[in-house]
């Protein structure tokens, strides 16, 4: 990948589930010329510093938060994936200025950083909860979006700005299918709805997503997959067949489905095999053009969600993808 092979890239919560994998997956596939981890944890960065023990990888402790600290680790980097967000749904809203500090000023920091160094291009990384948000976590990701979006009319071309949003991960760090593998004697698991649906992506589809946007973007498009969905009781019933269950209705700041492309966004997106991208509205239309060439404007008010998918993940499909995923917990 031109995006990848020879550049120096650098990622914002590098320690993280999915940077620290991503990092794994550039080292052992591609061939950066320097490869930065840029987190906040000393600890996670000395434990992966151990276990990767690469020549390509460099370690910058700091904080998105921290303007200055990013303008210094920015120098010199090509491409920049910015994975650093705080993501605990209760959590966040019982602390709303920390989730504010992290994910919208910390995002904004990214931007001016990476137009100040002359930064080739810089990725977010989104949720399907920016998507129509019912709670904090998702209104702070949605507004990172509007301002990765807007930040490609500051950079003269020099800079571009894209993001990327997905559903839930399967096999991710601190997940319910983590903590139901972990413990299999549980007396009881709560679940919130027999109904709830989510959007699941496996780490490999985030990655080949990012590869994708990287080596497409122009500046200004949100990149989503179309991957399948799930009911969480058949994710209970597979992982926890034996177990008690209560329910307990939707929790504060839960939807029952999630929505990755609203219908509003519909009107201007792009539909490929794989992926629709939403395209920017306030920016040159004529740059976008080329995935007209290889796509198709998606049905008018298309709403793509969780619970009205044409492709699901059975019981059976999601043992077999446990299975494989086991040895990662």
């Amino acid at each position: 990948m031109i995006s990848i092979n020879n550049k120096t890239v650098l990622i914002t919560g590098g320690t993280g589930s999915f940077g620290s994998n991503f990092a794994r997956f550039i080292l052992n596939n591609f061939s950066p010329k320097k490869l930065i981890i840029f987190s906040r944890d000393e600890f996670k960065q000395f434990k992966l510093q151990k276990e990767l023990n690469d020549e390509r990888l460099r370690f910058f402790l700091g904080d998105v938060r921290d303007l200055q600290r990013l303008q210094r680790a920015f120098k010199g980097v090509d491409t920049v994936i910015h994975s650093a967000a705080l993501k605990q749904v209760p959590t966040l809203e019982y602390n709303p200025f920390e989730a504010v500090k992290t994910n919208v000023i910390g995002s904004q920091n990214v931007i001016d950083a990476a137009i100040d160094q002359k930064v080739e291009k810089v990725l977010l990384i989104s949720t399907d909860k920016a998507a129509q948000p019912v709670n904090l976590y998702g209104a702070t990701k949605l507004c990172a979006e509007k301002l990765f979006i807007s930040g490609n009319s500051y950079t003269a071309g020099e800079s571009k700005f894209s993001c990327v949003r997905y559903g839930n991960v399967l096999g991710s760090r601190g997940s319910i299918i983590e903590h139901l593998i972990k413990n299999k004697k549980l007396d009881k698991v709560q679940i919130t709805d027999l109904e709830m649906t989510r959007f699941w992506i496996t780490l490999e589809q985030a990655f080949n997503l990012v590869l994708f946007a990287l080596e497409n973007m122009e500046g200004g498009e949100i990149f989503i997959p179309k991957i399948p969905s799930m009911k969480i009781i058949d994710l209970f019933e597979v992982l926890a067949p034996d177990i008690e269950k209560e329910i307990i209705g939707i929790r504060p700041g839960e939807k029952l489905h999630e929505i990755l492309l609203t219908e509003q966004e519909s009107r201007h997106s792009v539909e490929l095999d794989n992926y629709y991208i939403v395209l920017p509205q306030f920016l040159n239309k004529e740059k976008f053009e080329k995935y007209l060439s290889i796509g198709k404007k998606p049905e008018i008010n298309i709403r793509f969600a969780s619970d009205t998918n044409n492709e699901w993940i059975n019981k059976e499909n999601f043992e077999e993808l446990i299975n494989k995923l086991s040895n990662n917990f």
